[in-house]
C-alpha cells in the first residue's frame, strides 16, 4: 500500500517515546510529558533520552558539570562563524558548525561515542549561535563560557551578555523539555536513515538539522511569530484571519499529523507565554494569539500545536525570531542522539520501495534519428 508522505505507515519500533497513543499520549521512556515539564529539567530529560534513565542527584550534578565543560568552541569553529555572512540563517550556522566540529573532534577518536557527541553538541550549540550572532550584530568576539549551570540559562546569558532572568530561563528550560523528542518525525527519521548506512553521528545530526530547516517541520514557530506580529490587535487578527481562511491560506502552528484532539504540549507552553507576557506588562501578542486560537477552533476545528504559543514565549524571552528553530535544535539533539544509539543497537539499512509512475518500457532511439 502506498501512502503520501508515509502517513500512517509504521517504519520501525522504538522504546524512546510514545506519541498520540490512546490513554498514553506523549511520553519519554514511559514518563508523561506533563510530569516532565512540571517537575524535571532539560538536563534530566537529555540524560533520560541519551542514557536511558533519569539521573540520580549525583549523576545530574555530574552531568550538568560535564555539559558546562563542553561549551567552549575550537578556534577553527570561531573562525568559521566569523566567516559566515551576517545574512546566514541560524539553522545554516548550526548545520555548518556541526559539520566542521565533526572533522575537528571525530567520532571514534579519543573515546568519542554517539552519546558524547550528543553531549558536546547539546552543550555547544548555544555557544555557536551566540558567538555568530554577537560577532555579526555587535562585532564582538565573546567568550563562550558562562556562570549559568543550565543549557537554557547559558544560551540566554550569552545572547544578552547579562545573567539570565530566572523566569525566562525556567520558561525556556521547560520548552526544551517539550521539544526534546517526538518519535519518528521527519528530522529524527532522517537521522535514523543516515545512521542505518553506518555513517557517523555528526552526519546524522547535519541531516536532521537539514530536515528541521524546512517550514513544514521546524519553521512553524518562526511563521507563527510572523503571523502574530503582523496584526495590531485581536480584532484586526480576527478580521484578517477570516480573509486568510477564505483564500485557503495555510495558518502555521495549527493541526498536527498525529494529534487529532490537541497537542498535549500546547497548554503547557501557552501558560508559559501568558506568564512571560504578564511579567513583562505586555500581553498584546498573547491576546492576539488567543484570538487566533479561538478563530481556528471556531472556523476550522483545529487545535494549536506546540509551535504556536512557543512563538510568543520565545519572543518574550528576548530570542530573535530567526533563532526559534535553532533553539528547537538545541532541545531535539538529545532525542536525535537517542535514536542514533537505538538504530545502531539493532541496525538494518532503511531502504523503502517506491511505486513507479513513469513511462512504459520503450526503445532507445539514436540521437540522429530523433528528428
Amino acid at each position: 500500500m502506498t501512502t503520501s508522505g508515509l502517513n500512517g505507515v509504521t517504519a520501525g519500533s522504538s522504546a524512546i517515546s510514545t506519541v498520540g497513543q490512546a490513554d498514553v499520549g506523549l511520553t519519554y521512556r514511559g514518563y508523561s510529558i506533563t510530569d516532565l515539564a512540571a517537575k524535571s529539567t532539560f538536563e534530566e530529560v537529555a540524560y533520560l533520552l541519551i542514557y536511558g534513565k533519569l539521573p540520580s542527584q549525583r549523576e545530574l550534578g555530574a552531568y550538568k558539570k560535564k555539559l558546562s565543560g563542553l561549551r567552549s568552541l575550537p578556534e577553527g569553529v570561531k573562525t568559521l562563524l566569523e566567516a559566515l555572512p551576517s545574512s546566514t540563517h541560524p539553522m545554516d550556522v548550526l548545520r555548518t558548525g556541526t559539520s566542521l566540529l565533526g572533522t575537528l573532534e571525530t567520532e571514534g577518536e579519543s573515546g568519542r561515542t554517539a552519546a558524547s557527541v550528543g553531549d558536546r553538541l547539546t552543550a555547544s550549540f548555544g555557544s555557536m549561535l551566540a558567538y555568530w550572532y554577537r560577532f555579526h550584530l555587535r562585532n564582538e568576539r565573546i567568550e563562550t563560557e558562562s556562570d549559568e549551570d543550565t543549557v537554557a540559562g547559558h544560551f540566554l546569558s550569552l545572547m544578552s551578555g547579562k545573567p539570565a532572568d530566572p523566569l525566562k530561563r525556567d520558561a525556556l528550560d521547560t520548552t526544551l523539555v517539550l521539544y526534546a523528542e517526538h518519535e519518528f518525525n521527519a528530522s529524527t527519521f532522517t537521522a535514523r536513515v543516515i545512521i542505518s548506512t553506518l555513517s557517523d553521528t555528526y552526519s546524522a545530526i547535519v541531516g536532521a538539522i537539514g530536515a528541521l530547516r524546512g517550514p513544514l517541520h521546524g519553521g512553524a514557530n518562526e511563521a507563527a511569530m510572523k503571523l502574530v506580529s503582523s496584526f495590531d490587535s485581536p480584532k484586526d487578527a480576527e478580521k484578517s484571519l477570516l480573509h486568510m481562511l477564505k483564500a485557503r491560506r495555510l495558518v502555521m502552528g495549527f493541526g498536527h499529523r498525529v494529534y487529532k484532539n490537541g497537542d498535549p504540549r500546547s497548554p503547557i507552553v501557552k501558560e508559559l507565554a501568558r506568564q512571560l507576557s504578564e511579567a513583562a506588562g505586555n500581553t498584546s501578542y498573547y491576546d492576539i494569539s488567543e484570538r487566533i486560537e479561538e478563530m481556528m477552533m471556531r472556523e476550522k476545528g483545529m487545535f494549536p500545536n506546540l509551535d504556536f504559543y512557543a512563538a510568543t514565549a520565545y519572543h518574550m524571552c528576548g530570542i530573535p525570531t530567526a533563532m526559534f528553530t535553532p533553539v528547537f535544535v538545541i532541545a531535539r539533539t538529545s532525542g536525535w542522539i537517542a535514536h542514533v544509539i537505538e538504530q545502531r543497537a539493532n541496525n538494518k539499512l532503511i531502504r523503502p520501495l517506491s511505486d513507479y509512475t513513469g513511462p512504459e518500457a520503450r526503445p532507445y532511439v539514436s540521437v540522429g534519428d530523433r528528428g
